[in-house]
């Protein structure tokens, strides 16, 4: 399974698929479209009739039922795009067998070097195969691993008919790290009673709980004058960004909040005199308190306008997803047979929330209740992203454990 495993990741990071934010065509950038046509083709090979590639982008199949008995519909899910974050052109995957324990070395020459004092948890892999890039470049693991996990999986029942198991669906989505890998998913197409995302970090994660978050955009007002007579006359846009920026609790950046804590996050700032504009992405677990955190951004644009004048301040706030605990939660054995599958397997389960959101977020609510399992990768986003191949290999064992445990279930 390994090899497999190995065989298919190397080749699908192969392909840049890295979303745009700033196109407007579904998926966002044509390389995605490659790497769905290749996963259709791939199923097709395989022996699953129905796969396909939507008009969206998206891929759908199905594993038919190799039983009679009446069993769930289970669906898993991972996503095509990397993140906008850091390029993935030109990625040169480095794999560093039987890792000693020490520094590794991702690129000599430019003195890329992913050391442990900086990434303790490599401790945890000494042993263990690890796939890196080689500095100048994120891995894409982030959601490749997911999608090579899904399909070995997919695989293997296939290899192996004497494993019983009802329906399975299949789906890989577009451009969920920019926010809209659920746009346009079909549920009624997909037909599953409940599914997982495969696109955790490290091996046991278990998630059934994400922020609700907001996008701010706060767009300030200003009056240029020549500086030599701006006396009196001159309100500077950039400086009234700043101090806006200022009125926020320094406590509660990504920076300095871990678990269930929320953050405000300034995530662009561009300006001059006339105008200056601020973009923030907000968050929280808790629905109050992430209201609350929105009401605080439009209270204190109130207070600057009051003492700056009317109108220079415009706050525009638009929600971007929900946290999916509520929908899971009325379905939680989903959750507890997940657990049952890590559990049999020995592999401890970590139940955190997600400190983010992901496609089974807004899918949760789009009526498929859909928790996340873990992929294995750690690092995600950046040049020092990494993932143990034995990872990779309890992901798709966990995934096979799932679709056994469905068929045993009475949900």
């Amino acid at each position: 399974m390994k090899d497999r495993l190995l065989e298919r990741f190397l080749r699908y990071v192969s392909i840049d698929t890295q979303s745009d934010p700033s196109s407007s065509s579904n998926p966002s950038t044509p390389n995605q479209t490659l790497l769905a046509n290749m996963l259709a083709d791939e199923l097709l090979q395989m022996g699953l009739t129905d796969a396909h590639v939507d008009e969206h982008g998206y891929v759908m199949a199905t594993l038919p039922a190799n039983t009679t008995k009446k069993t769930p519909v289970a669906g898993f899910i991972a996503h095509l795009d990397t993140s906008p974050d850091m390029t993935a052109q030109h990625l040169r995957p480095v794999i560093h067998k039987h890792y000693d324990g020490n520094d590794l070395v991702l690129h000599a020459e430019k003195n890329i070097v992913m050391r442990v004092a900086d990434f303790p948890v490599l401790e945890k892999y000494k042993g263990h195969t690890l796939i890196t890039s080689d500095g100048t470049t994120l891995l894409g693991a982030d959601n490749k691993a997911g999608v090579a996990e899904i399909m070995t999986a997919v695989e293997y029942l296939i290899n192996n008919p004497d494993f019983r198991h009802g329906a399975v669906k299949i789906a890989f989505t577009p451009d969920e790290e920019i926010g809209r890998g659920a746009d346009h998913f079909n549920i009624k197409r997909f037909a599953a009673d409940f599914a997982f995302t495969v696109d955790g970090g490290e091996a046991g994660e278990l998630q059934y709980e994400n922020f609700n978050a907001a996008h701010a955009r706060i767009t300030i007002k200003g009056r240029s004058i020549h500086p030599g007579e701006a006396k009196d006359k001159m309100i500077n846009a950039s400086l009234l960004a700043m101090e806006y920026n200022r009125m926020l609790p320094e406590n509660e950046r990504p920076e300095h909040t871990s678990g269930y804590e929320g953050f405000f996050h300034l995530i662009s700032i561009s300006g001059n005199v006339e105008e200056a504009v601020m973009e923030y992405i907000v968050r929280d677990h808790d629905m109050t308190r992430f209201n609350n955190r929105k009401s605080k951004l439009r209270h204190h644009a109130l207070l600057l306008n009051e003492r700056y004048g009317s109108g220079r301040f415009l706050v525009e706030i638009k929600d971007q997803y929900y946290n999916m605990y509520s929908r899971i939660h009325p379905v939680i054995g989903i959750v507890e047979m997940a657990r049952q599958a890590m559990e049999a397997l020995d592999i401890t389960p970590l139940i955190r929330p997600v400190r983010g959101g992901t496609d089974g977020a807004r899918l949760s609510y789009m009526g498929l209740p859909c928790p996340n399992l873990f992929a294995g990768g750690h690092n995600y986003h950046g040049r020092y992203e990494f993932i143990p191949l034995e990872s990779m290999e309890k992901a798709t064992r966990v995934i096979l454990k799932i679709i056994e445990l469905t068929g045993k279930s009475k949900l």
